[in-house]
């Protein structure tokens, strides 16, 4: 089954792409929650025009994005957490922990943006991965640190 995503999805794609999927995930999840409609000729001839009309739009977006990116540059970032005496955090660093330091340094980058590369459950040092654009993807470090 063929569906035009109205939103980015994760794992699946970006806004206005056509993904096959299976008709139950397209029929009972991603049409009833307002994620895509078929892919049918009408619609995506409209959706082939929104593209055409939107790629100036698209451009202004992507340099934003990359500006952000090389704003951030090779920033490390402190995130405080509780930490045992194994070096064991208490509970693990989230997303939300991340894009509030960001916060704190200037850059706005929703929580949604931002995923890990491995499970943070000790101290030490990581990478988290900011997708701020699906052609712009910045990687930055930060240091779990005890409170």
């Amino acid at each position: 089954m063929e569906v035009i995503l109205k939103e980015d999805v994760k794992n699946l794609g970006y806004k206005n792409d056509i993904v096959e999927v299976k008709p139950g995930y397209g029929r009972n999840y991603l049409i009833p929650q307002g994620l895509a409609v078929i892919a049918d000729k009408s619609s995506k001839k409209v959706v082939a025009e929104n593209i055409r009309q939107a790629a100036h739009k698209a451009e202004k977006v992507k340099a934003d994005a990359q500006e952000l990116a090389n704003s951030i540059g090779d920033i490390t970032l402190e995130i405080p957490a509780k930490v045992g005496e194994t070096g064991k955090i208490f509970g693990s660093v989230t997303t939300l922990q991340l894009s509030d330091a960001l916060k704190a340094k200037g850059f706005d980058v929703d929580r949604k943006r931002i995923s890990f590369d491995q499970d943070v459950k000790t101290a030490g040092e990581y990478t988290a991965t900011l997708n701020l654009h699906k052609e712009v993807k910045h990687q930055i470090r930060f240091n779990v640190v005890a409170e």
